[in-house]
């Protein structure tokens, strides 16, 4: 093991506190039953183990008999390490953010990268654990882990985004039980090598074939009950860890295709302001900012051109890169817009945002000329992009700024959307009526 790793004495221990206490604990019982039939890896941790429990037995106390009731069946083996381990993760004090993210370009995206990955795929974790990776290294707060060492509470920096992945495997008998491998040094990765090694990862869990390294280190985790149509989970942080997100299945919703991510977190070290940065971070990169996408391509080899996708309103023409494009930019006014606002009545300019410029994320005025308006989920007026968007520079840059996209029901957020984007809250006032108005905010303001 490299220098910085946990020694082999200490190796089986850290797997056997963790949530791969069920797998770790079936590998041994394999063990015990006949030790060729595992891994040179896993004997060089278990022999040790075993050789010192044989040279020094302790006297056994019978337990004292308990009344159970009728149809109880004891929890034996991995069954049971697992138990303990979920008993013992109850000491860890958790508070879990939620945030309901739109997966249009995400959908599309995806449908681009299959299209020139064939016969390779890129699922949806791929996409959603390498937007963690970039979040986690750009708040590596995240990855932080609570310790205590003679009565002191300490900080742990692991120095670096280790992601966990839980895989759910289901034995010959229809059984399941949960394994959760480790992407060592994930942040240091493009996605070419993080898809290859996730893939690696996945493939050896399924085949019984991981090694006692592959568990150790995880420093933040994904897991995706989603797959099975779990809209939204709050799972068991494990000590030792900042976090673990959790993805819910994609539904449809008024239109809008969605899924819901959750943040559970050590409330000891990470608060609900950093955990609900981490979602919006994970959120933004999804919706292809700071070139999210063009970085996959490019790390994955992918050809130049378009993919062609289908959908109401949208032309076979139509680059879906644009439109995945469109839809980032729509969503950057409706989260920064506010920091372009004109707030200031003495006429300071406002910081503004990169995020609004179109030509930087690759949108030409041709381009947003052929982007229907209906395709993107606005309330302005305007056909094609390029008409609406002075709208929405107008709406959310003027004299008034808007700030929701924070707030995490999803009926609210679209509520308010649609009323500050179609201007019904903007009745014309008449002289008199402006002029009671000033006196009844200056009365406010001055109380």
């Amino acid at each position: 093991m490299p220098p910085s790793d946990p020694t082999d004495a200490t190796a089986i221990d850290l797997v056997l506190d963790s949530v791969n206490a069920g797998y770790v604990a079936e590998m041994l019982e394999r063990y015990r039953a006949d030790p060729q039939s595992v891994d040179a890896d896993w004997r060089a941790l278990f022999e040790p183990r075993i050789a010192g429990s044989l040279s020094a037995p302790t006297a056994a106390t019978e337990p004292a008999p308990v009344s159970l009731p009728a149809g109880a069946s004891p929890i034996r083996g991995p069954a049971a390490r697992l138990a303990q381990n979920m008993t013992a993760s109850l000491g860890v004090p958790t508070a879990t953010s939620f945030r309901e993210l739109d997966v249009s370009v995400l959908e599309a995206r995806r449908r681009e990268l299959n299209t020139y990955l064939a016969p390779r795929k890129v699922s949806f974790t791929h996409l959603v654990g390498w937007a963690m990776v970039r979040a986690a290294v750009e708040q590596p707060g995240m990855t932080h882990a609570y310790g205590e060492a003679d009565g002191q509470a300490w900080r742990l920096d692991p120095g670096g985004v280790n992601l966990g992945l839980a895989v759910d495997i289901e034995r010959a008998s229809g059984d399941h039980f949960l394994v959760v491998p480790v992407i060592r040094a994930a942040g240091t990765m493009d996605f070419a090598a993080f898809h290859a090694r996730y893939e690696e990862l996945v493939e050896r869990a399924r085949a019984n074939r991981l090694s006692p390294d592959d568990f150790i280190g995880a420093t933040i985790t994904l897991t995706n009950p989603g797959t099975l149509g779990t809209a939204a989970s709050v799972p068991r942080l494990m000590p030792g860890q900042g976090a673990i997100v959790a993805t819910g299945a994609i539904r449809s919703v008024g239109g809008q295709r969605l899924m819901t991510i959750s943040s559970t977190y050590d409330h000891r070290i990470i608060q609900g302001a950093e955990s609900g940065a981490f979602l919006r971070r994970i959120d933004a990169l999804l919706q292809g900012g700071d070139r999210f996408y063009e970085d996959l391509f490019s790390a994955l080899g992918a050809a130049a051109g378009a993919a062609p996708v289908s959908g109401p309103g949208v032309s076979e023409s139509v680059d879906p890169r644009a439109i995945a494009a469109a839809m980032a930019l729509v969503s950057a006014y409706r989260s920064f817009g506010h920091l372009a606002a004109h707030l200031d009545p003495l006429g300071s300019q406002p910081i503004g945002d990169p995020a609004l410029e179109p030509e930087r994320i690759g949108l030409t005025p041709q381009a947003m000329a052929v982007i229907p308006a209906t395709l993107l989920g606005i309330s302005v007026a305007g056909a094609t992009l390029a008409e609406a968007l002075p709208a929405l520079r107008s709406t959310y840059c003027g004299p008034i700024a808007y700030e929701v996209e924070h707030i995490a029901s999803h009926e609210e957020r679209s509520w308010l959307r649609e009323v500050i984007e179609s201007g019904a809250h903007r009745t014309p006032l008449t002289a008199d009526e402006k002029r009671a108005l000033l006196q009844r905010l200056t009365a406010v303001e001055g109380f």
